[in-house]
């Protein structure tokens, strides 16, 4: 009767899923745990986290994600080299391959939500064949309470499938991985990966979808909310310090990774955390790094002994993207409704990897839309499949890869939001100073703690100022714990000759790279960046 009364009523026979070996439905942490041991799934470490392995792929495969181009929803899509269409008849064929190799299979399902605002909130359900990967799902998104699974009816389901493996040549894939959404279906289908990011980053494409259409503006961002009710709002890559710098014990966490902004605030889609924590210290990241000792957290592809099941965070023999997925209870400060207010700070992350931009600088509302934009950064070791060092990149609105509408759509949204509450936004590097990767280092933590203390603080808004005219950024001249020299980065390099050119390289990729939007971008914003 217990176990009924976790399983929805709309079963798998919804999907047209039939004959499998066994149902999970919704088991909790201890019982997936249980089924993890027992499969040979993954390793009870020191402490109570689970470890497990990704094989092949240990970040996205950004290439084999797939829209189909069906009549509902392909006006909407910003096609191109991020939002690549598919054809209904390889969807079809891919779930129809799907559903055979389903039968006499173990499944574990979970029901669950995306998006803490319940106006918005997106019922969805995951399932996958692997216990860790249900761990993972119930970790990432938001639990429905046990008096709603019986009625939970999924608006969107992801089948999830790592051991399957395309026939590019057949399927019509890139490779023997794929993730491929269909939004007229409400159904995405990965396999050929056992890379768990896909399956959260899915999600989010959706949303990325559904809710500008509803005036909701969704954000790659993390979120936390000072003692006074101010909230911040940081956008950035993976790599650039979000989930770090919002894990602020002096502030309350809304969320590390994607949130909506509606006419009432922000609000977090997810129930949990995906951090990086390759090298993860309890000095510099304590709350984060106490989320690896936790009963419940799932640690891919972190290193470890054997013998003692004792982590080795520093151990990058499988990769540099090592991930903790844990829930936000893991996180003593963090908000239980994960929402709050409208922002009256914006941080845009970028990791410079040539080493010339400030380590903050204030940006006007102009700037803020170019830069939003543009959304410079370095794609981070390991993050991507054959990424193995830092590249400089673009990526419209900090997170082009899950972006489904032209980027335009959100960069209007945004501006609309920040003329309306007056907020104050800044870019901030958390890259390379001193020169640019390989020569120089990666700017201190504890003096980008300190900038952005004093910009949320507002002590920065009384600040003395000085322009950097190739970029337009104000620099400010000094912040209390950080040298005054480090805030103007042309004063790290010994060759400033060095630092002169990259400067100027870095300026012209950013021209080049606008250029794409300059049809659709007004013309303040347009003068807003660089001037070479």
């Amino acid at each position: 009767m217990a176990v009924e009364r976790l399983r929805s009523k709309y079963g798998l026979d919804t999907h047209n899923i039939l004959n499998v070996r066994k149902e999970h439905w919704n088991h909790n942490t201890p019982l997936l745990y249980e089924d993890i041991i027992k499969n040979g799934e993954g390793h009870l470490m020191h402490l109570g986290p689970i470890a497990v392995r990704t094989g092949l792929h240990t970040g996205r495969a950004a290439k084999d994600k797939f829209i189909v181009e069906e009549p509902s929803s392909k006006d909407n899509v910003w096609w191109g080299k991020v939002n690549k269409p598919v054809s209904q008849q390889v969807f079809d064929n891919m779930f129809r391959r799907l559903q055979a190799y389903l039968q006499d299979r173990d499944v574990w399902i979970q029901d669950c939500y995306a998006g803490y605002d319940k106006r918005y909130r997106l019922p969805i359900r995951v399932i996958t064949i692997r216990a860790w990967h249900s761990l993972f799902a119930r970790n990432l998104f938001i639990q429905a309470k046990p008096e709603e699974l019986v009625d939970h009816k999924p608006e969107f389901t992801i089948l999830h499938a790592p051991n399957f493996q395309a026939i590019p040549e057949v399927d019509g894939t890139n490779s023997e991985a794929f993730i491929l959404l269909n939004l007229a279906k409400k159904l995405v289908l990965i396999g050929g990966t056992s890379y768990a990011g896909e399956i959260k980053k899915s999600i989010f494409t959706v949303l990325n979808y559904l809710l500008p259409l509803d005036n909701v503006l969704s954000m790659h961002c993390s979120a936390n909310v000072g003692e006074k009710g101010d909230v911040a709002v940081f956008f950035g890559l993976s790599g650039t310090g979000k989930t770090t710098l919002s894990a602020d014990p002096k502030r309350k966490l809304i969320g590390d990774d994607e949130h909506g902004w509606s006419k009432d605030g922000v609000f977090n889609f997810e129930g949990g955390c995906y951090a990086k924590v390759i090298k993860l210290s309890k000095e510099s990241e304590p709350e984060i790094y106490e989320t690896t000792r936790k009963f419940g957290t799932v640690l891919e592809n972190v290193g470890y002994d054997s013998i003692t099941r004792r982590l080795d965070l520093n151990d990058d023999s499988l990769t540099e993207n090592t991930r903790a997925a844990y829930p936000l209870s893991h996180i003593p400060n963090a908000l239980k409704e994960s929402m709050g207010d409208h922002p009256k700070n914006i941080i845009m992350l970028t990791a410079d990897a040539f080493g010339v931009l400030p380590p903050i600088s204030k940006l006007t509302p102009e700037q803020a839309m170019y830069h939003f934009i543009s959304g410079y950064t370095a794609k981070v070791a390991g993050t991507e499949r054959g990424v193995t060092e830092p590249t400089a990149t673009f990526s419209a609105c900090f997170g082009a890869p899950f972006m489904v509408l032209h980027p335009s759509r959100y960069a209007e949204l945004l501006a609309e939001k920040i003329r309306e509450h007056k907020v104050n936004c800044w870019l901030v590097n958390t890259g390379w100073t001193g020169g640019p990767y390989g020569e120089g280092h990666r700017m201190p933590i504890k003096h980008t703690r300190a900038l952005l203390n004093a910009a949320l603080s507002g002590s920065l808004n009384n600040a003395e100022y000085q322009t950097d005219t190739l970029f337009g950024l104000q620099v400010p001249k000094s912040c209390e714990g950080v040298p005054d020299e480090e805030l103007w980065p042309r004063n790290t390099w010994k060759d400033k000759n060095a630092y002169d050119e990259k400067a100027r390289k870095l300026a012209g990729m950013f021209v080049e790279n606008f250029k794409q939007f300059e049809k659709e971008s007004s013309a303040e914003i347009k003068n807003a960046g660089p001037k070479l």
